[in-house]
């Protein structure tokens, strides 16, 4: 048996797993045959209910409201989908498949089988919310950098080299990598996983199951599938420590305190620290909509916005110059009908409006917060 499909037996249940590429032909056909092969009855995929009805509803796009996915705070959430989903639309076009090919097809023999299907991953949202709380202000900024900069590579790989990819020395390597760069986001997008697939494939019903999943999970779901699993914590999103909430208030508190005490020495010192603030904030973030090829009135938003937002952790710059851009811009159905192909160029990534309003709402806020830095010590040394 190859290293990509492992069988088990536990609870007295037999588990047949199946490790794939999920742009690969082969592990679409390799799918089908396991399955017809075992005769399983329950099938369980790497999905969420999220991701399963977009792969039952590749179209849902067209009905998106980017309104909403900014008044919910889901702009990186949305960004990370949209990078995700036109890497493996691109590599599946090289590979003449299509993306989740063997998930699909696990979901078709599932329904003509009428066997049970299990959905066995987590949320992701929950993913998604569990690295961004982990990691600090800075690392955020290196991580949307990566992330960006990954849009544009155009990496070739043959169906050889990626079956060679299902092998247990080869991943090693890969996620090696991943871990060294970005240690958190291996945690929670790998490790994590590894837990949550364990543990719903063992409680999944029925006595004979097979298990469709990424390759790289096979190794995990090994070593944790007998473990004692949190289910419950993996499943829930981090709140935010006491510290991290408290220095939120503080800094803006602080700012207003050296600015009303410059105003009690002498109007001059506390119009000459206002006006600092509202430049350094406002022209920065305006700075950060302009790169986006913001509007000119989104561009005005973020100016006036930001010295105020960024007294307020509870709201943000980006915001309001996201709506305005997108009131102003509106998206049409053919932007998000194009979003993989067009998200895929430097060009086509500031022409799609999608793309477009989700990068002004970005930027506006990463040069917001550097705007607050320059500003607040500033503020500072004019008070000094």
């Amino acid at each position: 048996m190859q290293e990509h499909i492992q069988e088990l037996s536990l609870d007295g249940k037999t588990i047949t797993l199946i490790g794939t590429a999920h742009v690969s032909l082969r592990s679409a056909d390799e799918v089908q045959k396991i399955i017809h092969q075992t005769q399983p009855d329950c099938i369980c995929i790497e999905l969420d209910s999220e991701r399963f009805n977009s792969l039952k509803n590749p179209k849902k796009w067209e009905n998106s409201d980017i309104l909403e996915v900014i008044r919910k705070k889901k702009v990186g959430a949305l960004l990370v989908n949209i990078i995700l989903a036109s890497y493996q639309k691109r590599m599946a076009e090289k590979m003449a498949s299509t993306a989740g090919q063997e998930m699909k097809e696990a979901i078709r023999c599932a329904e003509e089988s009428h066997t049970h299907l299990e959905l066995v991953d987590r949320n992701i949202q929950t993913t998604f919310s569990r690295i961004w709380r982990k990691h600090s202000w800075w690392q955020k900024c290196r991580l949307i950098a990566s992330l960006l900069g990954s849009i544009f590579e155009d990496e070739e790989i043959s169906e050889e080299e990626l079956e060679k990819l299902k092998q247990s020395e080869m991943l090693e390597s890969a996620l090696q990598e991943v871990q060294e760069e970005f240690p958190v986001v291996a945690e929670v997008l790998i490790h994590e996983r590894d837990q949550c697939l364990a543990y719903n494939i063992r409680h999944a019903p029925g006595k004979n199951i097979v298990a469709v999943v990424g390759a790289a999970h096979i190794p995990g779901i090994l070593r944790e599938i007998e473990r004692p699993i949190n289910i419950a914590e993996l499943n829930s999103v981090p709140n935010k420590s006491l510290l991290s909430k408290v220095s939120g208030w503080i800094i803006p508190l602080l700012i207003l305190a050296l600015i009303a005490a410059g105003f009690f020495q002498s109007s001059a010192i506390g119009m000459q620290q206002l006006s600092a603030w509202i430049l350094w904030n406002g022209s920065l973030s305006a700075l950060g909509v302009l790169l986006a090829a913001g509007h000119p009135l989104a561009i005005l938003t973020a100016f006036i916005a930001a010295p105020i937002t960024s007294l307020n952790p509870l709201l943000a710059a980006g915001w309001f110059a996201g709506l305005t851009e997108a009131l102003l811009r509106k998206p049409r159905v053919r932007d998000f009908e194009n979003l993989s192909e067009e998200v895929s160029s430097f060009k086509g990534f500031y022409r799609n409006r999608v793309t477009h309003i989700l990068l002004v709402v970005i930027l506006a806020n990463v040069f917001s917060t550097l705007g607050t830095i320059l500003g607040g010590w500033d503020v500072l040394k004019v008070f000094l």
